[in-house]
């Protein structure tokens, strides 16, 4: 079966902003049709940069950039009919809603009959069918990124590039706003390229995150991929939570490997990234893979509790570790085996789930 074709293309990308210093290293990356991509990182990592070049505000400082394989790196933005939502929204104040909306519209002279079915059709999509007479400032803040949002659709863009664009809500608006943003992609099959530093944010909404640091892609997977076989020990620290062991590598079986600690407790786990006999190593675990054992056993450490903090939906455990930074255990409310502070446990931490850095 032949592979899609790629939307977006980026070959060899850098880009240097003081002709020393990259910002992005040579980025290739694929953007398939339909997808809803998020590019994910720390401030600096050059995700920004990158949706900025793909737009045609920045320019590579080598590489190519390729639409449907034809190169857009020359293009100027308003050529590249990319829709772009920004997180300050961008609307112009002294125009309602609907004229708003209907600007890139008026600027590619689209006849004003085809310019109000285009708007009360984006307007009906984010769900402000009757607010097209009002102006921004009579709007909340989701109802004004829904604005924004419909002033990038309706012209119906190959493309829509989103920079934070939810970073200004509060988190519960947020959140309601990532179910919205996601059913809308869903329905429309537009493809989305979604800046954001929020991890949770990006595993909601995304079909693939780029994880970025220090002007490269660490890693780009599914959601479900990323989140439980992490591919080196940034992204296993950058996206959501884990627990970390520090140890030296003793053993190695094929694609697992022992891990001795400090104090002489050994876990074996996955050799992610081919760490050597002797080679320092992280033992890398996500908390709710964590379980309390009855007793001492393979795979366990000995943990004293610290404390139990209550997340509403979840409990976590502090716990302290012989020669080791403090460990997270995420438990079920119902748990009946809530052990007491103080008390020392005998953790499990499955070999499947573990994953073991150099």
């Amino acid at each position: 079966m032949t592979p899609p074709k790629a939307l977006v293309t980026f070959t060899g990308v850098q880009k240097t902003y003081d002709g020393k210093n990259l910002v992005v290293r040579d980025l290739n990356l694929e953007i398939q049709q339909g997808e809803f991509l998020s590019l994910l990182g720390p401030s600096g990592s050059g995700k920004t940069t990158t949706l900025m070049m793909l737009a045609g505000f920045e320019s590579p400082t080598a590489g190519e950039i390729s639409l449907n394989g034809v190169p857009i790196t020359r293009t100027p933005p308003h050529k590249r009919n990319f829709g772009m939502v920004f997180q300050n929204y961008a609307l112009f104040p002294h125009m309602t809603v609907a004229d708003n909306i209907a600007y890139p519209l008026t600027v590619r002279k689209l006849p004003a009959v085809d310019q109000k079915a285009k708007v009360a059709r984006a307007l009906d999509m984010v769900q402000l069918g009757a607010m097209g007479d009002r102006y921004p400032s009579q709007l909340s803040g989701g109802q004004q990124q829904r604005v924004a949002l419909a002033r990038a659709l309706v012209f119906d863009p190959q493309l829509v590039l989103m920079d934070e664009p939810l970073g200004a809500l509060d988190k519960q608006l947020r959140e309601h706003m990532q179910i919205e943003l996601k059913a809308l992609h869903r329905r429309l099959g537009v493809t989305f390229v979604y800046v954001t530093h929020d991890q949770s944010e990006a595993l909601t909404m995304s079909d693939r995150v780029a994880v970025f640091n220090d002007g490269l892609i660490q890693q780009i997977d599914t959601v479900t991929s990323l989140y439980e076989t992490p591919s080196n020990r940034f992204v296993a620290s950058f996206v959501g939570d884990s627990t970390v062991l520090q140890g030296a590598l003793a053993r190695i079986d094929g694609t697992l490997c022992t891990v001795r600690m400090a104090n002489g407790m050994t876990l074996q786990g996955a050799n992610v990234n081919q760490a050597k006999t002797g080679d320092t190593v992280q033992c890398s675990i996500r908390p709710e893979r964590l379980h309390i054992a009855a007793a001492a056993g393979a795979n366990t450490f000995a943990a004293k509790v610290l404390d139990t903090i209550y997340f509403g939906d979840h409990l976590r455990l502090r716990c302290a570790v012989e020669g080791q930074a403090e460990a997270t255990i995420k438990m079920a409310l119902a748990h009946d085996q809530l052990p007491t502070i103080g008390q020392t446990i005998h953790v499990f931490a499955p070999q499947e789930h573990l994953r073991v850095y150099r």
